[in-house]
């Protein structure tokens, strides 16, 4: 087997990126304290924020989660009135998920701590390499979910 000398480089993005992951758990704790008690919590509500209201299905497919897991973290906001459900007019039995505006003040001031984190940290890079960047993430992740042997339907 012939090898392809991208996949050093390939690996040392994936290791790379895997690092900057358990990273920012670890920032994200330090700067959320409990009131944004996990990434799950936090990127439900900025998804809701940001995308509109959803079903859990659809929550999950975008987490590469389960429903169940998404389920649980959803009665969780709710109990605190940052989400509600309401009809969905498309499924009688899988209601959508919305933020309530408690959940929207609570994404702001999540959003409001990111800026002046990421003011401090990515102040010596330019532009064009954190687009170069995400575009490459992007793409890695995109030859993942699209390949058949790693796509699994999470439902």
């Amino acid at each position: 087997m012939r090898k392809d000398h991208r996949q050093g480089e390939l690996r040392a993005v994936i290791d790379e990126t895997i690092g900057l992951f358990h990273r920012l758990r670890f920032v994200a704790a330090e700067i959320y304290g409990e009131e944004g008690r996990s990434e799950a919590r936090r990127g439900i509500l900025r998804g809701l924020a940001r995308f509109g209201a959803q079903t859990v299905p659809a929550l999950a497919r975008a987490r590469s989660v389960t429903r169940q897991h998404v389920q649980e973290v959803v009665d969780g906001l709710g109990k605190e009135g940052l989400i509600e459900f309401l009809d969905n007019p498309a499924h009688r039995r899988s209601r959508l998920v919305s933020i309530t505006p408690k959940g929207i003040r609570a994404v702001k001031k999540m959003d409001e701590t990111d800026l002046r984190v990421l003011a401090a940290v990515g102040a010596n890079v330019t532009t064009a390499d954190l687009a170069v960047t995400a575009a490459t993430l992007k793409s890695v992740r995109q030859r993942f979910e699209n390949h058949a042997r790693w796509r699994r339907a999470i439902e």
